[in-house]
């Protein structure tokens, strides 16, 4: 049985750690180590605990102990709302308040991670050409939708981005994107009850 990966994303070097590899691809926990400023024992130590809640595996590559780590699967849906309904459907298992804990911080550490990493762009693109600076920015819209219907735009905006994840394999030209994707009510005094039979 698998450690409960909400839980145990919400750590600081964890969450950096699946980063760094999820941005970087396989690397072993020395290189880790190195790139985040801590030492090796304390990065196979949290990449091993990483790894009983499928987060990270071995990656083929390793020689003897430096053994070579990458992120699990990306899940269907957005990172922080999947780990959040991972967190719910095994409240009956655990403490509903600290679940909910887990998750505003690693919602938040993900939330600063992506203006760490996102204004770094900012302050590189300047060197970079015109048609990407046009490309990788950001926008924004307002739609008017259900909870469902959310859902279901969650789930096509996941498909969009799955099938573009390895269009660019063997193309010179192609650099590694990051997509982050977030969606959040614009009328937060009007939070919806739920209806009588429990349903959220």
């Amino acid at each position: 049985m698998t450690d409960d990966p909400l839980r145990v994303l919400a750590h600081p070097l964890r969450s950096r750690l699946v980063a760094t590899l999820r941005a970087g691809g396989p690397a072993t926990a020395t290189t880790l180590a190195r790139a985040l400023g801590t030492n090796s024992g304390a990065t196979s130590y949290h990449l091993r605990v990483l790894a009983g809640a499928g987060l990270v595996a071995e990656a083929a590559g390793g020689t003897g102990r430096e053994r070579r780590w990458e992120a699990g699967a990306l899940p269907t849906r957005p990172v922080v709302g999947a780990l959040r309904s991972a967190a719910g459907e095994g409240a009956e298992s655990g403490d509903p308040g600290d679940a909910e804990a887990a998750f505003g911080w690693l919602a938040r550490d993900w939330l600063s991670h992506f203006t760490e990493r996102y204004s770094r762009w900012l302050d590189a693109s300047a060197h970079w050409p015109p048609r990407w600076r046009a490309a990788a920015t950001m926008h924004d819209a307002a739609v008017l939708v259900t909870a469902e219907q959310l859902e279901a735009m969650h789930a096509e905006v996941a498909a969009v981005i799955a099938r573009y994840a390895r269009v660019g394999q063997g193309n010179p030209r192609a650099k590694r994107v990051a997509a982050y994707a977030v969606y959040y009510p614009i009328d937060l005094a009007a939070a919806p009850r739920r209806p009588a039979g429990g349903a959220p």
